[in-house]
């Protein structure tokens, strides 16, 4: 069997590891996604000891490198933090927060430094990246509590992830950068782009009616992406109905995709959902859907436009033809 057909493995440590773990699931050809602890000495290491042990805080990912390539992994990963903190990660501070790319093989080192180059050349950072790119030795799966933490707690994770500074960092630096089959919009061209409910709804956080929106009862297999960007944001597969009348998901094609924010418009916070590639409102997320995962996305129809599957390969989605 060719070598590059066995599942691989991928280690990062980018600080807080709820913030690194979220971005990598669900994408396709990646298997797995733990938080844990990496690069320290000793055994068996705790969230009270990893810091005393030298371990940093990080994640570890099984990927089939047929489907996503490790470049594909760097890249996402260099998207979730700040390369030119040398002492921590946003409001996270010391060594045990550092960023870290622990290379398993020749090949990862050689690719993590190409691509570490391109960022530095890239001057998108006026500071050198001085994230450490070093020979993996080993990582030990954090805490039950820990894992799927954004899934699992997505209030707290949101208040988390936006008291630390990193959302607004990560949201100001990646704000140019090109993203894929998206562009930046003016507000005018938006207004003539987008019907009034669309833009109502995408830029002014509206909700449209219940039952009486496009896909709420949509049961045809495709993909679901982002009606400004066309960034695949939901699969049918994922898709069921929760009486809501309006589009439910049980969880985002690909965690990276989305956004998380609290909204306390109402009596009770709520947690909004946000396109990573356009800012665009979507809709939020809540606690009563089905398991394992129990997350409700409900969303709105004119935040949406539907790929149906045999429009995929026309439409420049191809790639996503593997998942159906």
């Amino acid at each position: 069997m060719n070598k590059d057909h066995v599942l691989q493995l991928a280690t990062f440590a980018g600080g807080c590891f709820w913030c690194m773990q979220s971005p990598f699931e669900e994408l396709p050809g990646v298997l797995s996604v733990y938080a844990g602890y990496a690069g320290g000495t000793g055994e068996n290491p705790t969230y009270d000891t990893y810091a005393k042990m030298g371990f940093t805080e990080a994640v570890q990912i099984t990927y089939d490198p047929r489907m996503i390539s490790y470049k594909d992994l760097l890249d996402i990963f260099w998207r979730q933090i700040d390369p030119t903190d040398s002492q921590g990660q946003f409001a996270d501070r010391g060594s045990h927060y550092a960023s870290v790319i622990y290379y398993h093989s020749e090949k990862q080192k050689e690719t993590a430094e190409q691509s570490k180059t391109a960022l530095n050349d890239s001057k998108r950072f006026n500071l050198p990246i001085v994230t450490t790119i070093i020979p993996y030795t080993n990582f030990y799966k954090a805490e039950g509590y820990h894992q799927d933490y954004a899934r699992n707690n997505p209030t707290h994770y949101a208040i988390y992830r936006k008291g630390s500074g990193r959302q607004d960092f990560l949201q100001k630096t990646w704000a140019n950068a090109p993203v894929s089959m998206s562009k930046k919009y003016t507000d005018a061209e938006l207004q003539q782009k987008l019907t009034p409910l669309q833009y109502q709804v995408t830029q002014c956080s509206q909700t449209e009616k219940p039952f009486e929106n496009e896909f709420w009862n949509n049961k045809k297999p495709g993909l679901y992406v982002d009606i400004i960007t066309g960034q695949p944001l939901f699969i049918s597969s994922d898709k069921y109905d929760s009486g809501s009348g309006w589009p439910s998901f049980t969880k985002p094609l690909q965690s990276d995709a989305i956004t998380f924010h609290t909204d306390t418009t109402l009596s009770t916070p709520r947690v909004e959902v946000r396109s990573s590639s356009s800012n665009s409102h979507l809709g939020h997320v809540f606690d009563d859907g089905p398991l394992p995962a129990g997350k409700r996305y409900c969303i709105n129809s004119a935040a949406l436009r539907f790929v149906p599957v045999e429009d995929l390969e026309k439409e420049g989605y191809g790639n996503y033809k593997k998942l159906f």
